[in-house]
């Protein structure tokens, strides 16, 4: 089995990002036209700003609304636009999914894609995949595609003015990824490249996990003053590159596969990606029986940032036996990634390291 490292060919961070767009992009030869898929709020803070940008290098690009959900249905609308308006470059700006959607139009139709996230709430923007969903919310598939963007550009002043709560569910995407980092190096098993992890992908993954926990009280703090500050930029970076690059090259594990089945309880739609990973991690260290100094820094980290330690907090309190086994069930389906842990593992003990967890985080938080 090869190594292999995946990466998007430039990443960009910055304050006032968004008015280097045009400039980054001739930067890569990408001239137009440009189709920008992008959410309501993007729309209204940056369309100004993507025209001035674009006039600069005389690209043209038209603007699409997101339509909230990256379905199969979506994608497929996204393509119709892209088509209609001769689009030569895809453009996602906006949240995870709105960037997923982007990255499957843009495969299918076989042209580059860059992602510009207005949040950093997931590691999604590096990456050369989709997560896809029905049309109610539920998990449906992984799509993975050949190439990861030509270009993602992150601009801390829009991330800055953000809801603290979009960073800290990005902390929780990013929280995951050193776990299943190393269950599937220490396995041997493939990461989500298809090949072999690289030590260059572990130690960012580590590199990832160091940082949230010296920065990510910091950072809160920081975007809650509506501030970009150095603690706020490598945070950033943690969630956005060091976890896109350490998930997508190392591979995933329980975690995501636990967040995976929490869609199939409707209760569980209002919270986001990264905060039902946060939970499916505390979950993944119980499956796994690591040390309580272990479970104890995870669980330190994300109370004292505001992520989820308990199933209440992900919309849970009172959930019942049937809902607790259509959660496990479908996070052991087939092809789950949490069957790149080391045992075989079974829907029972998935319904009872999530029981777990949950006792483990109420007791956290009345300690």
């Amino acid at each position: 089995m090869l190594s292999v490292f995946s990466c998007p060919s430039r990443y960009a961070q910055g304050r006032e990002a968004t008015a280097r767009l045009g400039a980054e992009l001739a930067t890569l030869g990408l001239s137009g036209p440009v189709l920008m898929l992008a959410s309501p709020s993007a729309i209204r803070e940056l369309e100004a700003t993507w025209r001035a940008s674009f006039a600069e290098t005389g690209i043209g690009h038209t603007v699409r609304r997101f339509g909230g959900e990256c379905s199969l249905a979506e994608i497929e609308r996204v393509k119709e636009a892209a088509c209609a308006a001769g689009a030569a470059v895809v453009v996602g700006a906006g949240g995870g999914k709105v960037l997923d959607t982007a990255r499957a139009a843009a495969a299918d139709l076989r042209l580059p894609v860059v992602c510009c996230p207005t949040i950093a709430s997931s590691d999604a923007p590096c990456s050369a995949l989709s997560v896809i969903y029905t049309e109610q919310g539920v998990f449906e598939q992984y799509r993975i595609y050949g190439k990861n963007p030509e270009l993602v550009l992150v601009d801390t002043s829009v991330i800055a003015r953000a809801p603290a709560r979009f960073l800290v569910a990005g902390m929780g995407d990013a929280l995951a990824t050193v776990f299943e980092a190393r269950t599937c190096v220490e396995g041997h098993v493939r990461n989500m490249r298809g090949g072999g992890s690289t030590r260059a992908a572990l130690a960012l993954a580590e590199l990832c996990y160091r940082t949230l926990l010296e920065q990510g009280q910091e950072a809160r703090l920081a975007v809650e003053a509506k501030a970009v500050t150095p603690a706020l930029e490598r945070l950033v970076e943690a969630n956005t590159l060091l976890s896109g690059l350490g998930f997508e090259s190392s591979g995933l594990a329980a975690a995501h596969a636990v967040h995976n089945g929490l869609t199939a309880a409707p209760e569980t739609h209002a919270f986001l990606h990264g905060e039902k990973v946060a939970f499916g991690t505390l979950v993944q260290l119980v499956l796994e029986g690591k040390g309580r100094e272990v479970v104890e820094e995870a669980l330190g980290f994300s109370a004292a940032v505001g992520l989820p330690v308990t199933l209440g907090q992900i919309g849970l309190a009172d959930v019942d036996r049937a809902t607790l086994q259509a959660i496990a069930v479908r996070a052991t389906a087939e092809g789950e990634t949490i069957h790149n842990e080391p045992f075989a593992v079974t829907a029972a003990m998935v319904a009872d390291a999530i029981v777990a967890a949950d006792a483990l985080g109420r007791a956290w938080r009345v300690a």
